[in-house]
């Protein structure tokens, strides 16, 4: 940056090495002369279409040899229009906080290739890259250049991946109420009031509902159109609201991008490709927060966990979706 420099940090390290008695001479290694440069992954979990995957590209130039003008990614397959490579350097502050200090223009999309061109004196600098896979993404393996330039002509580059993009999709946040919007549908991952269900009644794989009855424990539930109508206490279905479904309650897997929680849990392709159902019910009660729910529609088409969110005492609750298409 202009009259403050990022500067290299040698670390000398003295080793002493005994053989026969005696000492052996040890040199300190030399600083490399060159333009340098490294990237990771920083973003975890599977990665999906637009959702972010973050990396981080630090590239350095020893003082004197000149500065970085220019940064640029290019993907194997063109991310969705919310790809960017940041214009502004991190670093780590003494309180853990990233601190971001501007180096350059915002960067720019061209096809396959998002770049930023430098502003500042700048001889060293870490950027953060989000690529966001585009649908076309779905299914297929992404890698990436990272590339840096200097003023003095030297180019240096860095490959990672390749990194594969998940079949499956996601929806966050649905809100449901018992007296509103609780016909949900797994093809379209969302959540039909009375009227709508009508209008979308072949699509409909789940009710919602929310029952107080004495000497039963039943609370929220999700229970098939086609299940047993006991499970269906004053439900009156849209006409043409009858598909079936298969459900398993579960405990205990919070996923991490539908739970938005802590822990490092996290459900992929592979486990709705093994998951078995076998003759499990078509509905499921006593649901609470952070509990889960396996579905697989009738036609087999679609298989599915639905993540408690949120479950009220006003009969409203808050689902979020992974889905997978099977065939």
């Amino acid at each position: 940056m202009t009259g403050k420099f990022f500067r290299y940090t040698t670390v000398l390290a003295a080793a002493v090495m005994f053989a026969s008695c005696s000492d052996k001479d040890y040199q300190v290694p030399q600083p490399k002369t060159e333009l340098q440069n490294d990237a990771i992954k920083r973003s975890i979990g599977p990665n999906m279409a637009g959702l972010r995957m973050e990396f981080a590209y630090a590239m350095a130039i020893p003082a004197g040899k000149g500065k970085i003008v220019s940064a640029q990614v290019e993907a194997s397959i063109a991310g969705a229009p919310a790809t960017f490579l940041e214009h502004r350097s991190f670093y780590t502050n003494g309180s853990g906080a990233d601190i971001g200090v501007v180096v350059g223009d915002p960067s720019e999309n061209k096809g396959n290739t998002t770049s930023v061109t430098f502003t500042k004196d700048t001889m060293a600098a870490t950027l953060r890259y989000y690529y966001v896979p585009a649908d076309e993404a779905r299914g297929k393996e992404v890698s990436f250049k990272f590339t840096a330039r200097a003023s003095n002509g030297e180019t240096v580059s860095y490959d990672l991946g390749p990194y594969k993009i998940a079949n499956m999709e996601m929806k966050l946040d649905i809100a449901l109420a018992d007296n509103g919007a609780k016909y949900i549908s797994i093809a379209d991952m969302a959540a039909y009031n009375q009227a709508d269900a009508a209008l979308h009644a072949d699509k409909i794989d789940l009710v919602y509902l929310h029952r107080s009855i004495p000497n039963i424990t039943f609370g929220h539930a999700l229970v098939a159109p086609a299940a047993d109508p006991q499970y269906l206490p004053g439900i009156t279905l849209p006409a043409g609201v009858n598909r079936d479904a298969k459900l398993m309650k579960t405990w205990n897997l919070r996923d991490q991008q539908l739970a938005r929680l802590s822990q490092g849990v996290f459900i992929d392709d592979v486990d709705f490709q093994k998951l078995t159902f076998g003759d499990v019910a078509d509905y499921t009660l006593n649901l609470a927060k952070e509990y889960g729910v396996w579905v697989e529609t009738a036609d087999g088409k679609y298989r599915a966990y639905i993540f408690i969110n949120a479950a009220n005492s006003n009969k409203t609750a808050v689902i979020s979706i992974k889905r997978y298409t099977m065939k």
